[in-house]
C-alpha cells in the first residue's frame, strides 16, 4: 500500500489494501500446556486473558470459552477491562456453583431452571446486592449463539422472564463516633453548598498552585545549571547536579547527608523537583474533573493527543463510558484563557498538566495524560525508581484518596456547620461545628451540574452537557439540597411575580373599565340596593336575580363601560367592569367558582393558571370577599352549589 493523502482515491480507482491476507488473531486460543484461554482486548485499549481450564465441569469450557468470546468481542457488550472482568466473575461463580450441586450438569444441554433458580437463591443469601445482576450476566450470556443452541428451551423461556425489581436498599446509618458525631448516613453523594464548594476549589486551586511552583523552580535551577554552573552558589550547584541526572537517567539519587533508604523521606521530596508524584494526583484531578465538569472516570483516561486553536482552545477527544456501544468517545474543546490563569480554565489547567507529567511520560511511553514517578521498593517492584501511568491497565489506583487529602491538609476542610435540635425538637439556638468536608470526584461533579443547571435557569436541554436531560435530573439534580432550595425560592419568586402580574392586569382592566366590581355587602333587596347607589328600576331586577350573570349581576348590560356597545365578554371578565354588582346572596356562587379554579390549578401549569383566571383570583379574592364578614363567608358556605358552571364560560378545546 503506497498510495496515500488527498487524491489517493476516487471514482473507477480502487482504494490502496495491505499486501497479503489479513488473518486476525483468534480469541479463543489452546496453549501448548493444553490451556484454553480467551484473550481479551477492549475498547479502552487494555488487555487480559481469561483462563476457562482454571473453572471445573470440563464439558462446558469449549461452549463457554465461544461465549465469553463473543460477550466481550468487537459486537459484544463488555468492551472495557472492568466490564468484562465483572462479566467473567459473574460467569466463574455459575459454573462453579452448578460444579459444587450433587449431581451437576456436566454439560449445557444438562443445565434446567431448577439449577438457575438455585443460583439465585444461593446468591440472593450470600451477596443479595449482586444477585439478580448475576442472573442478568447469565441470561445474557445463554442468548448468545455459541450456548443458545446448545441449551434446552425451558432454560431459554425460563431465563428471558422478566428479573424481579430489586429494593432500594437501606440507606447505611452509623451510630454517633468520633469521625461521625451526628451518626446516620456516612458516605454523601449530593453535592456542596455555595461555600462549600468555594472553599474546596480554593483548597484545590492553592495545592495545584504548589505542584506547579516547586516543578516550575526545580526546571528553571536545571536550565541555570546547565547554561552556567559556576554562577550558582554551592548548594544550588549541588542541587543543580542532582537534577541534571535524574533528568538525563530518570533515577532519583539519595541527597548528601541523608542515611541511605529504600523508603528515605527525602528522596521523595527531592523527586518532586521535576517529577509529579502519586501523592499530588489528588487535588490535580478533582481541580481537573471541576473545572471540565466531567466525572472521575474521564478525568482518569485523559489523553496527551490534543490540537491547540488559535492559542485560544484545546481541542481532544476524551472517554465517557457507559454510553453504549461505538458511542464512548467525544470531542471537547476547552477554554485555554489568559496566562496566567490556568488554574481557572480546563484549557489552560490541560496544558499545565501536560507540563508537570512530561518528564515521567517520556520514561514510560504512556499515550495517557496522567504519568507520575513513584518509589519502586515501595511498590514492590524490586528498583529504586519507577515511571510510570497509573490508570494504564486499570481505572482503580488506590493512592488517589480525595478523602485523605483532604483530612490531611494543614488547613483542614470543614462542612457547613449544621443546627443543633435539642432532645424537644425545639428551633435551634446555636450551631453544631463544622464536620470535616466529605470529599469525591461524584460531589464535585454533582455541583458542578447543579451550578450550570442553576446558570441556565434551570433549562434542563440547555444544562445537558455530558448526560442526557434524563439522566442529568434523576442522578444528578432530584433530591439534592441546593438544587431544591434553589428551585423552591426561584419558584416562590416566580409565583409572587405571577400574583403580581395578575394583579397588575385587573387593576389596568379594572380602570379601563369603570373602576371593577361595586360590592354592596348589605342584603340583596330592593330598598338596600338603592341605599348602595342603584336607581330604582335597576334594584329591583338586581333583588329580582333578573341581571344575574354567571356568578355576579349586571347593572348594565346593553353599554359596557369601555365599548358602550352591548357587553360581549366572558363572565370572568366581569370581575373588572364597573358595571359588576356583588351582594351577600352571590356568595355561595362566588365560593364555588374559587373552588373550581382551584381545582384547575392543580390541572394545569402555574403560567398557564396565573395567565387564565389569576386576575379573576385576584379580583375575588382582594375586592371582594374582604368586604364581607367572616360570619357571611362562613354562611355561605353552607350553601354553597355543587356545579360552579366554570366549564359553560370557556371552549372546548380550552379545558383541560
Amino acid at each position: 500500500m503506497t498510495r496515500r493523502g488527498r487524491g489517493s482515491t476516487g471514482p473507477s480507482r480502487p482504494s490502496a489494501l495491505p499486501q497479503g491476507t489479513y488473518d486476525p488473531s483468534r480469541p479463543v486460543r489452546e496453549l501448548p500446556d493444553g490451556r484454553m484461554v480467551v484473550a481479551f482486548h477492549g475498547d479502552d485499549d487494555r488487555r487480559r486473558v481469561f483462563d476457562i481450564s482454571r473453572l471445573p465441569l470440563p464439558g462446558w469450557h469449549q461452549p463457554l470459552a465461544a461465549a465469553v468470546a463473543e460477550r466481550t468481542g468487537p459486537g459484544g457488550g463488555l468492551r472495557t477491562f472492568s466490564a468484562a472482568t465483572t462479566g467473567w466473575g459473574a460467569q466463574s461463580r455459575l459454573v462453579k456453583f452448578l460444579a459444587s450441586l450433587p449431581q451437576p450438569p456436566t454439560s449445557p444441554d444438562q443445565l434446567t431452571p431448577d439449577h438457575l433458580e438455585a443460583f439465585h437463591d444461593h446468591r440472593a443469601k450470600t451477596t443479595p446486592t449482586t444477585a439478580l445482576r448475576d442472573l442478568g450476566e447469565a441470561r445474557m450470556l445463554f442468548t448468545l449463539t455459541s450456548l443458545r443452541d446448545k441449551v434446552t428451551a425451558e432454560v431459554l423461556d425460563h431465563i428471558q422472564r422478566r428479573l424481579p425489581t430489586p429494593r432500594a436498599p437501606e440507606p447505611a446509618t452509623a451510630a454517633p463516633d468520633a469521625e461521625n458525631p451526628r451518626g446516620g448516613e456516612k458516605r454523601l453523594t449530593s453535592g456542596y453548598s455555595d461555600g462549600e464548594l468555594e472553599r474546596l476549589l480554593a483548597a484545590l486551586r492553592a495545592d495545584a498552585a504548589k505542584v506547579r511552583d516547586r516543578i516550575r523552580a526545580g526546571e528553571d535551577l536545571l536550565r541555570r545549571f546547565r547554561a552556567d554552573p559556576l554562577a550558582l552558589d554551592e548548594r544550588d550547584r549541588v542541587l543543580g547536579r542532582m537534577l541534571e541526572r535524574m533528568a538525563v537517567t530518570g533515577q532519583v539519587p539519595t541527597p548528601a547527608a541523608v542515611r541511605p533508604s529504600p523508603f528515605c523521606p527525602e528522596r521523595q521530596e527531592l523527586a518532586g523537583q521535576l517529577f509529579l508524584r502519586l501523592r499530588d494526583l489528588s487535588p490535580l484531578m478533582m481541580l481537573q474533573a471541576a473545572l471540565s465538569e466531567r466525572n472521575g472516570e474521564t478525568i482518569k483516561e485523559l489523553p496527551v493527543r490534543h490540537r491547540v486553536l488559535e492559542d485560544r482552545a484545546v481541542e481532544l477527544v476524551i472517554v465517557k463510558r457507559r454510553r453504549g456501544a461505538r458511542r464512548w468517545f467525544e470531542t471537547v474543546t476547552w477554554e485555554i484563557g489568559a496566562p496566567g490563569r490556568e488554574l481557572h480554565t480546563p484549557g489552560g489547567f490541560y496544558l499545565l498538566l501536560l507540563e508537570l507529567t512530561a518528564r515521567s511520560r517520556q520514561r514510560c511511553t504512556s499515550s495517557l495524560l496522567w504519568s507520575v514517578w513513584r518509589n519502586g521498593h515501595g511498590a514492590g517492584l524490586g528498583v529504586a525508581d519507577d515511571h510510570y501511568a497509573p490508570f494504564q491497565d486499570s481505572l482503580s489506583c488506590t493512592s488517589v484518596l480525595p478523602t485523605v487529602w483532604a483530612a490531611n491538609r494543614s488547613r483542614p476542610l470543614l462542612a457547613d456547620p449544621q443546627p443543633s435540635i435539642g432532645a424537644d425538637g425545639a428551633s435551634p439556638v446555636t450551631a453544631a461545628p463544622g464536620l470535616p468536608l466529605q470529599v469525591s470526584f461524584n460531589r464535585i461533579k454533582t455541583s458542578m451540574e447543579v451550578r450550570r443547571t442553576k446558570r441556565m435557569d434551570g433549562h434542563l436541554p440547555s444544562a445537558a452537557k455530558s448526560n442526557t436531560m434524563q439522566v442529568l435530573f434523576r442522578n444528578y439534580l432530584s433530591g439534592d439540597p441546593v438544587i431544591t432550595s434553589w428551585a423552591e425560592e426561584v419558584l416562590g419568586e416566580a409565583l409572587v411575580d405571577a400574583e403580581q402580574a395578575a394583579r397588575r392586569a385587573h387593576e389596568q382592566a379594572a380602570q379601563a373599565a369603570g373602576g371593577g366590581p361595586r360590592v354592596l355587602p348589605g342584603p340583596g333587596d330592593a330598598d338596600a340596593l338603592t341605599e348602595g347607589g342603584l336607581d330604582a328600576d335597576t334594584a329591583r331586577q338586581a333583588a329580582e336575580g333578573r341581571i344575574d350573570t354567571g356568578w355576579t349581576a349586571c347593572a348594565d348590560h346593553d353599554r359596557h363601560p369601555l365599548t358602550q356597545q352591548p357587553c360581549q365578554v366572558t363572565f370572568l371578565d366581569c370581575f373588572h367592569c364597573g358595571n359588576c354588582l356583588v351582594t351577600r346572596d352571590h356568595l355561595p356562587r362566588l365560593l364555588g367558582l374559587l373552588d373550581a379554579l382551584a381545582q384547575r390549578r392543580r390541572e394545569l401549569s402555574d403560567e398557564v393558571w396565573w395567565q387564565r383566571y389569576g386576575p379573576a383570583w385576584v379580583a375575588i379574592r382582594q375586592d371582594i370577599l374582604v368586604k364581607f364578614t367572616p360570619a357571611e363567608l362562613q354562611r355561605a358556605r353552607t350553601e354553597q352549589p355543587h356545579d360552579a358552571l366554570l366549564d359553560l364560560v370557556e371552549n372546548p378545546w380550552e379545558l383541560p
